[in-house]
């Protein structure tokens, strides 16, 4: 990666415009932890696109130490939970041979497994080798006939978070806007219901718990094109330009890859939660909001009320008489 793009990433210009108490913009304080890496945060923040084959192309162990560390579900394909690396070892480093390595590992994932892509993430070996990364993968995508894109996230670019922007950067340059979504089928289409398209940034679905609150989305008419990244799939990363409102889920993680979607297609986005029960019906509210339909704004406060209610209800029922 050139020093340019490393420093392009690293200014967040809406840490500015939209105020000081934004979350994801404080500096780092003295003693706080940083977590991993820059190639850790990349793979952590790609690895739920589940049906993508994550090659990790340097030592067996960076794979060891960011597989599964996400604990992302998926309601479909498992490939994301096979951990798959080219392993190298000294002997590439001295006698040469991880461009071949690379070769064969993604001639295994395609051949063997099917992928709808294959990333190829970059650690901190061959980057020092100066292997020409780009080269094999463009060379594998024109054979296979699939994409195969290099995430170039060397540990010694920065840290955990800065490899998620890198990550946020690689889908906004390769993948966002390369597909059209799918038709809304026949048999989602209500009476009296206008749907509405929407993405969730920053979203893992970690332990499946976004699938406590997806129901919600359906009867408020609000398809989500993509989760990013939690149970998604390459063709929902595809269409991801053609949402109405995205949601900033994790402020931290994808904040710059957010603002980029809205320079670039004009689609707003906010920052919102789901933990607990006034978050959730703010960030409902915030999507009625934004999108400005009446109907989705009454519709969404008698949804939020029903909510809230049995909440309360259930919240009565467990206090002791």
């Amino acid at each position: 990666m050139l020093a340019k793009d490393i420093s392009a990433l690293r200014n967040e210009s809406t840490c500015g415009y939209r105020g000081k108490g934004a979350s994801g913009c404080e500096r780092s304080k003295p003693g706080a932890t940083q977590g991993g890496c820059c190639f850790d945060g990349a793979r952590n923040a790609l690895l739920p696109i589940s049906d993508v084959a994550h090659i990790v192309h340097g030592p067996i162990s960076c794979t060891g130490t960011s597989w599964d560390t996400r604990g992302s579900r998926s309601s479909g394909p498992a490939l994301f939970r096979t951990g798959m690396t080219t392993a190298l070892s000294d002997v590439e480093v001295i006698m040469g041979g991880s461009e071949q390595r690379l070769v064969d590992a993604i001639t295994h994932a395609v051949t063997e497994f099917n992928p709808a892509a294959v990333f190829v993430y970059v650690t901190c070996l061959p980057a020092m080798l100066g292997t020409d990364i780009e080269s094999i993968t463009r060379t594998a995508s024109e054979r296979w006939q699939i994409p195969v894109l290099t995430v170039d996230c060397a540990g010694f670019y920065g840290n955990k978070n800065f490899g998620q922007r890198i990550a946020g950067d690689m889908l906004l340059r390769h993948v966002i806007g390369t597909r059209e979504p799918d038709p809304i089928p026949k048999v989602a289409d209500r009476p009296g219901i206008r749907t509405h398209d929407v993405n969730l940034i920053g979203e893992w679905n970690v332990g499946g718990e976004f699938w406590n609150v997806a129901p919600l989305f359906d009867e408020l008419g609000l398809r989500i094109l993509c989760t990013l990244s939690g149970d998604s799939r390459y063709r929902n990363v595809q269409t991801m330009h053609r949402a109405e409102v995205n949601m900033l889920v994790c402020s931290k993680a994808l904040r710059k890859l957010a603002r980029k979607l809205e320079e670039r297609y004009q689609t707003p986005f906010f920052e919102g939660s789901f933990y607990g029960v006034t978050d959730t019906s703010e960030a409902l509210r915030s999507f009625a909001r934004v999108i400005g339909d009446p109907e989705l704004v009454a519709r969404t406060e008698q949804v939020v009320a029903r909510e809230q209610r049995w909440v309360a209800k259930e919240l009565a029922s467990m206090v002791p008489t």
